[in-house]
């Protein structure tokens, strides 16, 4: 299967609903932001790409500056796990591996939508202790959907 028919099957997998339900399921307990984005192309970078995705879909401009995201672009077989200024402050750089090598785990066993929850879900849990839910009153500052580009 060439590089391109993989990256459209993974597309095509994805349970899109169970990824928007546990990003709101995370963002529920907390005041940060989670996004998933699907890259489509090519990267050599993808930390780097996830950088730029994280400036264009504004993650950066939240009140905390707590917004996570998790980065995939199948054609690559890469991905990344990052964070805004105020949660990485808070984690260091270890939690980004950690919740990025819990994803690649089950992306290895073919589990794509479980290792894009897993790592929400470890998201969710890490801006549950430094950024916990005080109110009712939250906004939801970003959508919840998949984004892609």
């Amino acid at each position: 299967m060439a590089k391109t028919e993989k990256a459209k099957s993974f597309f095509d997998g994805l349970d899109r609903p169970a990824i928007v339900e546990a990003i709101q399921r995370a963002e529920a307990k907390s005041l940060g932001e989670i996004r998933v984005h699907l890259h489509h192309g090519a990267v050599n970078d993808a930390r780097a790409e996830a950088e730029k995705a994280f400036l264009k879909l504004g993650m950066d401009k939240t009140i905390r500056v707590s917004g996570c995201l998790v980065f995939i672009a199948p054609e690559s077989r890469a991905f990344a796990v990052i964070g805004g200024s105020g949660i990485h402050e808070k984690v260091g750089d270890a939690f980004w591996i950690e919740a990025r090598d819990a994803a690649r785990a089950r992306f290895a066993e073919g589990k794509f939508t479980e290792g894009v929850v897993g790592a929400v879900d470890r998201l969710g849990d890490a801006l549950a202790l430094f950024f916990p839910k005080t109110g009712p009153r939250d906004t939801n500052e970003l959508p919840d959907e998949v984004s892609e580009d």
